[in-house]
């Protein structure tokens, strides 16, 4: 199966569906943020630290995997050079309508978060992935690609899902009943029953991946990166946020 492609639809129709991470920022968020007043997230609720940014003005920034109107404008309107690059047209689409409304220069590019060649090596000094990287089928290459393009000192911020959420029964847990059934690292390709796998692909929903930490934290490391930051989030809509945090954000630098 073609995960990219299956993917890359999957979240044009969470665009068409008004998904909370496909819908723009408005007008006022991008005039608070040239007046300095401004925040992101790379995972649900927690704003991301500011001291963990460098000064963005003149800074080239990759928002990867980031697509949706969000995350790219906000730092445009700080005077960062943007590129997003995300895999859904939809998606990109968001972007260039912000930047349209808001005379913002950013440079959308679609493409696969494990594939950076459109870029060469040292492009960019700062690196934005927020959670999306449970929709690539492994990680270790998105860290590769990553180190790649950052320039020496450049910082990469990712935020990812703690894959504890994935060993419990997703349909139960989704009604606080917490039953383990699922090995990791999981895959909807082969951790689900066909008839569960057939029932997400009929309704159009991402496919998604649980990797180890050892991949998410461990494949940072093993690549060169080192980590400066570190904290955990919780899901407004999940009840197993009721329990743990079920995110995590990483501040990794390129020495």
């Amino acid at each position: 199966m073609d995960i990219k492609a299956y993917n890359s639809k999957a979240w044009d129709r969470e665009v068409e569906l008004g998904n909370q991470w496909t819908i723009p920022v408005s007008p006022n968020v991008i005039a608070a943020a040239r007046q300095g007043d401004w925040e992101i997230v790379l995972t649900p609720t927690k704003p991301v630290p500011r001291e963990w940014f460098p000064d963005l003005k003149g800074r080239d920034v990759l928002c990867l995997a980031s697509g949706g109107g969000q995350q790219a404008p906000i730092l445009a309107a700080n005077g960062a050079r943007v590129t997003v690059l995300d895999n859904s047209p939809r998606q990109l689409d968001q972007d260039r309508l912000v930047a349209a409304r808001e005379g913002l220069t950013i440079t959308a590019v679609q493409g696969d978060m494990a594939d950076l060649s459109a870029f060469s090596n040292e492009s960019f000094d700062l690196i934005v992935h927020p959670v999306s990287n449970c929709f690539a089928p492994a990680v270790r290459p998105v860290w590769a690609e990553a180190f790649r393009v950052l320039r020496h000192s450049g910082i990469l911020l990712a935020g990812f899902i703690n894959p504890v959420v994935y060993i419990f029964d997703l349909e139960l847990a989704e009604r606080g009943q917490f039953q383990v059934k699922n090995a990791l690292p999981y895959s909807d390709l082969v951790s689900l029953t066909e008839e569960e796998r057939q029932h997400i692909i009929e309704q159009g929903e991402p496919l998604e991946f649980g990797h180890t930490l050892e991949d998410q934290i461990g494949g940072q490391l093993d690549v060169g990166f080192l980590l400066t930051g570190f904290y955990e989030d919780y899901s407004p809509t999940e009840a197993i946020s009721h329990y743990m945090p079920t995110f995590i954000a990483t501040r990794a630098v390129k020495p």
